[in-house]
């Protein structure tokens, strides 16, 4: 008798309740792909397969599958005929666009944090600057892995404290879009010996410890420009060329 009310009660409980089991597993697959593409681990114009993705991920084709159909609807990645999927490429349009939507939108999160950050958040950014130090000291001249996630991590550490939940998401999805694109960027820039994106960074930071609003803007678009601008010389000198 116990026993069948047990059973009885589970069967309300099962009733009630969604399964994880299946939507963790999309989800996980859907942030790692996210965490990929926001830092560049993939390629402009790069090919993607669900079963190589799968492979790759160790698990079956369907939570890829429909990772792969967020993404796509988020203009994170392309649909293509033959079921496959690519990071979009790169194009001057799609350079300006880009570059237009984060100084407006990044701009003003960092606008806002500048009133709103404390001494006590403003050291934590400081703090990243010194592990930026500490990894050019160690010459490591190809960690590029290491300077994207440096560099993802001190601006979305402002960003948050701008007090604004409706712009986390935008600037979110507009990293994930040009992720791809700033990877080509910092490889270059890293095998050019140019300035160090620390230079930009601490102009910033001073910005932001005299809460200066207008100057964090203004050294922000400086910084997340430099990669775009340098992109789109590239492009266009390979049109002249064809």
């Amino acid at each position: 008798m116990q026993k069948a009310v047990i059973e009885k009660n589970n069967e309300v409980i099962a009733a009630q309740l969604t399964p994880v089991g299946r939507e963790t597993v999309q989800d996980r697959v859907y942030s790692e792909l996210r965490r990929a593409l926001i830092g560049g681990l993939f390629e402009p114009s790069q090919v993607l397969t669900i079963r190589g993705l799968a492979d790759a991920l160790v698990t079956s084709t369907m939570p890829v599958r429909e990772a792969l159909g967020r993404l796509i609807t988020e203009k994170a990645l392309e649909a293509l005929p033959n079921r496959s999927v690519r990071v979009p490429p790169i194009t001057l349009e799609r350079i300006d666009d880009l570059l237009r939507a984060r100084s407006l939108i990044e701009g003003e999160a960092i606008a806002l944090a500048a009133t709103r950050m404390n001494p006590r958040q403003i050291a934590s950014v400081e703090a990243m600057l010194g592990e930026w130090d500490e990894m050019r000291a160690l010459k490591h001249k190809k960690d590029i892995d290491r300077e994207a996630t440096l560099n993802q991590s001190f601006h979305f550490e402002i960003y948050r404290c701008c007090g604004s939940a409706v712009l986390i998401p935008m600037i979110e999805s507009l990293w994930l879009q040009s992720g791809p694109c700033i990877r080509v960027a910092i490889y270059a820039f890293s095998d050019a010996g140019e300035v160090d994106t620390a230079h930009y960074h601490r102009s910033i930071v001073a910005a932001l410890a005299r809460q200066d609003a207008q100057a964090a803007r203004e050294a922000l678009v400086a910084d997340i420009s430099r990669p775009f601008a340098f992109l789109r010389d590239k492009l266009q000198s390979a049109n002249r060329k064809d």
